[in-house]
């Protein structure tokens, strides 16, 4: 157990959920460890379809473990456990030996002093090559712009949260890897804080990679424009409105000095603008309606 996260509060329950696939070696030496710093926890490891030797770690090391016919993905791993935990406090971390078991009471340090997510962020050395550190620093700007709040790191899967707090998003995590964009940016949405311990990460145990990064990059992408429609819409849509404005204009003034008349195309543009101007304000009604609670 851990202290309460307000002075006079009784002890929380803290389970600590492991996604993996394939990872028994890394398990192997992370779970003892794991069990050594915090005796009391609830340990489980999300088995996302392993054909390994998961099963057997987790029985020598005597922590629960939620077997899965077939790989569901990251995101489904994360909702499992999420729901089977009894705890608190939840911990995410990764199974494949790349966080440090020591940086779990620093996290909750943090939570502690009254945040509700505490994530822990990786420097630059800690991305896997330099087209993944780029292409992160790129999506961490981008999310800081949507939420208006300094987003440190954007996917990483080391982090801890109010038990409560995060089961009201697990509706809108995907089933693939980039449930930390999702449910960091639905906690700055409903103005739950949020905050960024510095960690060191390791290098994988594990065989390879499963995440592909220019597939996967495209995918978080997209995605953080579909969380940036259900956390500030009109953040996305007013800007693209602007330019379909600024296009008619650029056009209508081309075609005035060459022709001097106004064509369909300046006045199609400006319509384009007024609807996904008036698209945006529908669907902030909407966020507005997803989040009343």
């Amino acid at each position: 157990m851990i202290q309460g996260l307000t002075r006079g509060s009784p002890p929380l329950n803290l389970s600590i959920i492991l996604p993996a696939k394939n990872e028994a070696v890394a398990l192997a030496q992370l779970l003892p460890s794991l069990r050594g710093r915090h005796p009391e926890a609830e340990i489980i490891v999300v088995d996302d379809g392993s054909t390994d030797d998961t099963a057997e770690v987790c029985a020598q090391a005597g922590v629960i473990r939620l077997g899965s016919p077939y790989s569901m993905g990251n995101g489904a791993a994360i909702k499992r456990g999420a729901r089977a935990a009894t705890g608190d406090v939840l911990v995410f971390m990764d199974g494949d030996g790349q966080h440090n078991p020591a940086d779990v009471a620093r996290l909750l340090a943090r939570l502690e002093e009254g945040y509700d997510m505490v994530v822990g962020a990786r420097s630059w050395e800690g991305q896997a090559g330099v087209g993944r550190g780029v292409a992160n620093t790129f999506y961490n700007w981008l999310a800081s712009r949507m939420t208006g709040h300094k987003v440190a790191d954007l996917t990483s899967g080391f982090r801890a949260v109010r038990a409560d707090k995060f089961r009201e998003f697990i509706y809108l995590l995907p089933n693939g890897f980039s449930y930390p964009t999702t449910s960091t940016m639905a906690f700055f949405r409903s103005a739950y804080g949020v905050a960024y311990e510095p960690i060191h990460v390791a290098q994988r145990d594990g065989t390879t990679s499963h995440i592909r990064p220019l597939r996967d990059g495209l995918r978080f992408l997209l995605i953080i424009f579909k969380i940036a429609t259900l956390y500030s819409p009109l953040k996305l849509f007013v800007p693209t409105s602007f330019v379909f404005f600024l296009i008619g204009c650029a056009n209508y003034a081309k075609t005035f000095v060459q022709d001097g008349r106004l064509t369909n195309m300046s006045t199609l543009l400006w319509s384009a603008a007024v609807i996904v101007f008036l698209i945006g304000l529908v669907s902030e009604q909407i966020t507005s309606l997803i989040y009343k609670k």
